[in-house]
């Protein structure tokens, strides 16, 4: 009988979202930086942020990633002291996916969340199957945000700068080989004119060192 009970709640609930373009929910649980669960009429509901894209906290297969553990708590904060949550389905985009998530835009206190966390850096603007009603907002934020180099935008200066070390550095090996060899080569001419035994020596001493170098 419960069981009958709830698959019929369930339906009108299923019901009542589809017919509504924004539903007024309750906070339930933390996700991750663009995922959150939110209680509607009753029943839990997991919410997956449209358009948007935080770095990995929570990802069977993958480590976390950097910026999101500041995402997720930035969105679970905002979530927590919330006032008033409302949730709202794009006519351009499918209501749910394939793991049944809810695909929505998130108004916290009548503040778009999606928006607040590409303007800090958090996320970046993804998963643009449609012309999403607030994409060009979020697209006009991220570029602010990369221009001042916020968030997730830090990350590719400073990968950036890490192979330019690395360029030098392996630029500064390959000139200190060069004069090493030319060394070589110099104690070789100067060496020619002692004994045949003196040469043969100095000889098989290069052509070890060569050697060692082509390994």
């Amino acid at each position: 009988m419960k069981k009958i009970i709830l698959i019929i709640s369930l339906f009108f609930i299923g019901v009542a979202v589809a017919n509504a373009k924004t539903i007024n929910v309750e906070f339930s649980d933390c996700v991750d930086g663009d995922t959150a669960k939110f209680i509607y009429k009753g029943e839990k509901i997991t919410a997956r942020f449209l358009a948007i894209d935080t770095p990995e906290t929570v990802h069977p297969t993958k480590d976390v990633e950097e910026f999101g553990k500041e995402a997720s708590e930035y969105t679970c904060n905002k979530l927590k002291n919330a006032k008033e949550i409302k949730l709202e389905y794009d006519e351009d985009s499918d209501r749910t996916d394939k793991y049944d998530r809810h695909l929505v835009w998130v108004f916290v206190d009548d503040v778009l969340l999606q928006k607040k966390l590409v303007s800090k850096g958090y996320a970046s603007v993804a998963y643009l199957y449609g012309d999403y009603k607030y994409t060009e907002e979020l697209e006009e934020a991220e570029q602010e945000a990369e221009d001042q180099k916020l968030g997730i935008w830090s990350i590719e200066q400073n990968d950036e700068n890490t192979e330019e070390k690395a360029k030098t550095k392996e630029e500064n090996i390959d000139g200190k080989d060069y004069k090493e060899i030319i060394m070589l080569i110099g104690i070789v001419i100067i060496l020619c004119t002692f004994s045949t035994k003196a040469r043969k020596k100095v000889k098989n001493k290069v052509k070890r060192e060569f050697k060692k170098r082509l390994k």
